[in-house]
C-alpha cells in the first residue's frame, strides 16, 4: 500500500514537472528560433540599406554617363561643321600665293585646329576621345551598381522568406522549418556577400 502511494507520489510529481515544461517559460528550441530570427532580421536591414544605396549609385553614374555622351554628341557635330568648312573653303578660286589665299588657308588651319581640339583635348579631358573613355568607365560603374543591386534585392527576397519559415517555426514546433529557415538566410547573406564583393560574377 505505502509502495502505491509513493509510485502515485512519483506520477503525480513527474507530470507537474511536464506541466511546467509545456506551459512555463520558452523552451531550448524557441530561444534558438528566436536569436535566428533577429539574426535574419538585423541581415535583411543591412541588406536592404545596402541594395538602395547601390540603386543609388546605379542611378547616378547612369545620369553621368547620359550626359557625357550627349557632351561628345555636341563635340561630334561641332567638329563635323569645322571639317565641312575648311574642306569648303579650300575649294575657293583665290590665286595661290596671292593675299586672299593665304588669308583662306590661315583660316582653313585655324577651323582645322579647331576640329582636332574637338577631337582630343587632354588638358582640359573634354575632346570626344578623353569624354567617350569617360563615359565608358561611367557606364562600368552603373552596370556594376545594377548587378549589386539585384544580388541584394536576391539575398532580401531569401531573407524574408527566411523570416518567415521561422515565425512558422515558432508557431507549429516544427524544427524542419526552422532548417529550412537557416539555409535560406545562408542563401541570403550569400547574396548579400556577391553584392558587395562580386556583384558580377553570377548572372540571373
Amino acid at each position: 500500500m505505502e509502495v502505491l502511494e509513493t509510485h502515485e507520489k512519483i506520477h503525480e510529481a513527474g507530470h507537474g514537472h511536464g506541466h511546467h515544461a509545456e506551459h512555463g517559460g520558452p523552451t531550448a528550441s524557441t530561444k534558438h528560433i528566436a536569436v535566428l530570427i533577429s539574426l535574419l532580421a538585423a541581415l535583411l536591414a543591412i541588406t536592404e540599406t545596402a541594395g538602395k544605396s547601390a540603386q543609388n549609385s546605379s542611378v547616378i553614374a547612369n545620369i553621368e554617363a547620359a550626359n557625357l555622351w550627349s557632351f561628345f554628341q555636341a563635340k561630334s557635330i561641332r567638329m563635323t561643321v569645322m571639317q565641312a568648312q575648311a574642306d569648303g573653303l579650300a575649294l575657293s578660286p583665290f590665286p595661290a600665293g596671292s593675299e586672299q589665299a593665304q588669308a583662306v588657308d590661315k583660316q582653313i588651319q585655324k577651323w582645322k585646329a579647331t576640329a582636332a581640339r574637338y577631337d582630343s583635348e587632354p588638358e582640359t579631358g573634354e575632346g570626344r576621345k578623353e569624354l567617350s573613355q569617360k563615359a565608358k568607365i561611367a557606364e562600368q560603374k552603373r552596370d556594376k551598381a545594377l548587378a549589386a543591386y539585384h544580388m541584394f534585392e536576391y539575398g532580401a527576397a531569401a531573407l524574408q522568406l527566411a523570416i518567415v519559415l521561422s515565425s512558422a517555426a515558432v508557431v507549429t514546433g516544427a524544427m524542419l522549418l526552422a532548417w529550412m529557415s537557416g539555409g535560406l538566410g545562408l542563401i541570403g547573406a550569400g547574396f548579400g556577400l556577391l553584392g558587395w564583393f562580386g556583384p558580377t560574377l553570377l548572372h540571373l
